[in-house]
């Protein structure tokens, strides 16, 4: 809605691209929402990062799930995306893929934990491979004296009224997170 997701996810890119042989596509997936309703909410300029379809998602060596966060969970835009993969349940497609996390909350107290636990049965399902973070990107983990999202489960942001932008401590964490990401996702494809 207001772009915090887009720039976490650009860094990612930027992340898993600094890996050799690795190519990073960035995706968005389909907005639910009347133009109507995201204008009484606010909502930034449509972002011209092409929308997937379901059936795409298979094509991956690997997936990074980025979503703002509503009521400590993915948005809804998100999980209606998610339910549409119903066919690549049933003859387990992505079973097996490494699948990773990244999110916007609003506060705090928004969801930075709940929403990318709530969202693992979504990959649970699937019988994809969680790729969290843990503590791999260091002291930046530990950060206490600045406001800064994510955790050991992906990166993350605060977004607030939506005037906040990610700091440049949690963009790192974003490409940490895409390389992290990227070089054990080669290394599952190498092995296989």
């Amino acid at each position: 809605m207001y772009g915090h997701v887009e720039k976490l996810a650009e860094e990612i890119q930027k992340g898993a691209a600094s890996v050799e042989g690795v190519e990073a596509k960035l995706w968005q997936v389909p907005e639910t929402l009347s133009e109507d309703v995201l204008g009484k909410m606010g909502a930034g300029p449509k972002s011209d990062v092409p929308t997937i379809t379901p059936n795409e998602l298979a094509e991956a060596d690997g997936i990074l799930l980025g979503f703002p966060t509503r009521f400590g969970m993915m948005a809804a835009q998100f999980k209606a995306f998610l339910d549409a993969t119903g066919g690549l349940w049933r003859s387990q497609q992505l079973a097996g893929k490494p699948a990773g996390i990244f999110y916007s909350t609003g506060s705090q107290g928004g969801g930075q934990e709940t929403t990318p636990l709530t969202a693992i049965t979504q990959l649970v399902h699937h019988g994809m491979i969680f790729v969290p973070i843990g503590y791999t990107f260091g002291a930046g983990m530990s950060e206490m004296e600045k406001v800064k999202g994510g955790s050991p489960y992906g990166a993350g942001t605060f977004a607030g009224d939506g005037s906040r932008q990610p700091s440049e401590l949690e963009l790192a964490q974003a490409f940490h997170q895409g390389k992290y990401f990227a070089g054990i996702t080669k290394k599952l494809k190498g092995s296989a």
